[in-house]
């Protein structure tokens, strides 16, 4: 076999980092609106849910594992997947797939997915360190809204992480709407339009 056909191809990709992180601020800013009181029901969230938090986020997700990112890939595919199963829990605890469910769930399992889930995010804002300080914040303010979601799932201080998580959820949004704009500007102008703030270089 010749060097020519053992070559490994390659594709030029855009980055995909601004397509994940306005599925990640769309999802959270209609699912906070729910939980600041600003709207009521699920109904719609959960479509934004699938199709924003989990499927955009999903894309980006393949995008950056073949732009050999490993930290982007690795993080969009698990937020990824973390909306699709808020999505369907929320629609097995209203019923859809039956009674029986419904009756049978249990919400300190949510709570055990939450913490592992802040498991996983921890690690992950460590490596947030080196893409820049904008990204390290939002994965900080990540990792309060899922340290909220986790306590009120087990019954601690119900009001107060409710609240914590409804505002972590939005400064979530607000950032990511923010880092969305910055990735497609800065690229796309060849400048820092929208500064984002440098790595902290500790680690890298």
């Amino acid at each position: 076999m010749s060097a020519v056909e053992t070559q490994r191809v390659k594709i030029a990709i855009a980055n995909p980092t601004a397509l994940g992180l306005f599925g990640l601020a769309m999802v959270t800013f209609v699912a906070a609106s729910q939980k600041l009181g600003l709207t009521t029901g699920l109904s719609f969230v959960i479509i934004y849910a699938i199709f924003l938090g989990a499927t955009a986020q999903l894309i980006a997700c393949i995008l950056d594992f073949l732009y050999e990112n490993i930290w982007g890939g690795t993080v969009f595919g698990a937020y990824a997947f973390f909306w699709y199963a808020v999505a369907v829990a929320w629609m097995m605890k209203m019923g859809v797939f039956g009674p029986e469910l419904a009756a049978a769930c249990d919400v300190k399992q949510l709570g055990f997915a939450f913490l592992g889930y802040l498991i996983f995010s921890l690690f992950m804002t460590l490596g947030a360190m080196e893409v820049s300080k904008l990204i390290f914040i939002i994965m900080v303010v990540i990792d309060v809204l899922l340290a909220a979601l986790s306590l009120n799932a087990f019954g601690v201080a119900p009001h107060l992480t409710h609240t914590i998580g409804a505002w972590a959820e939005m400064i979530t949004a607000l950032l990511s709407f923010y880092a969305c704009g910055a990735v497609v500007l800065n690229t796309f102008f060849g400048r820092v339009f929208l500064p984002v703030g440098k790595p902290f270089g500790i680690f890298k």
